[in-house]
């Protein structure tokens, strides 16, 4: 899954879909930039990990980068609640 196929706002709107969808699941609070950012941030490296660990995701190149993006986020969430226990309590 490359960012070139769906473009750079494609990835921005899609990791940010992905984020809040993780923000829902995960019980988080970090508001919609934070969503945003993980989103996108958790799509390149979920895709990555994907893509060493020798996993693919079918459908169309928006579909995986949601499921990377999703997956990617809800990680991220839980190492910054990890990390900065006190500033993104639920």
């Amino acid at each position: 899954m490359e960012d070139a196929q769906i473009g750079w706002i494609g990835a921005v709107i899609i990791g940010g879909i992905a984020g809040w969808l993780a923000e829902i699941v995960t019980r988080s609070n970090m508001g919609i930039l934070v969503n945003i950012v993980l989103g996108v941030i958790g799509a390149g490296l979920a895709s990555w990990l994907f893509a060493k660990l020798g996993i693919q995701i079918g459908g169309p190149n928006w579909v995986g980068y949601l499921v990377a993006g999703f997956v990617g986020a809800c990680i991220l969430i839980f190492a910054t609640r990890i990390l900065y226990p006190d500033r993104w309590r639920t």
